[in-house]
């Protein structure tokens, strides 16, 4: 049990940094400073170089990312400071939300990139992927033949001139 929560307090601690969750040394994100557009700002990298891990698996992958842990995070925050200012100061309506509402939009914008780390280290903690001889990080799906089930025996073995007319 110990280990498994190391394990989890890693990846939880890779996230924070915004680091590949199974190597912990590239970055999920383009660095700060060479952000160029919003698109670069939202989107994270195709993968890790070092360790082959995909972080983006599939289209819509982090759409829980965005419902649940940043627009849940910016609804705890909205609340407490909701509560803290209707608890502290006599505000009219229009300043209160004034003074809720900027304060979300702003935490939200900034931590959207945390919020899909932390999905991703989430998702790598209880759906690990496992290294297929260390090629790509186990994130390639594997194409096996299907199998065909022996034939009974005794059943007629089909020409190969039947159906041909």
């Amino acid at each position: 049990m110990n280990s498994s929560l190391d394990r989890a307090a890693t990846y939880f601690w890779r996230a924070t940094l915004l680091r590949c969750p199974e190597c912990g040394t590239k970055p999920i994100f383009v660095p700060w400073l060479q952000v160029r557009s919003l698109r670069d700002w939202f989107t994270p990298l195709d993968g890790c170089p070092r360790c082959g891990y995909a972080y983006e698996r599939e289209i819509g992958y982090f759409l829980l990312s965005i419902w649940a842990v940043n627009y849940g995070m910016g609804s705890i925050l909205g609340i407490t400071i909701y509560v803290v200012l209707e608890m502290t100061m006599t505000l009219s309506l229009p300043v209160l939300l004034i003074s809720v509402i900027s304060p979300i939009i702003f935490f939200n914008f900034l931590f959207a990139r945390h919020s899909k780390a932390y999905f991703l280290a989430f998702d790598h903690y209880f759906d690990p992927h496992i290294r297929e001889n260390g090629d790509d990080g186990g994130n390639k799906i594997l194409n096996h033949p299907p199998q065909i089930p022996p034939r009974p025996q005794g059943s007629p073995t089909p020409s190969p001139t039947a159906g041909v007319r």
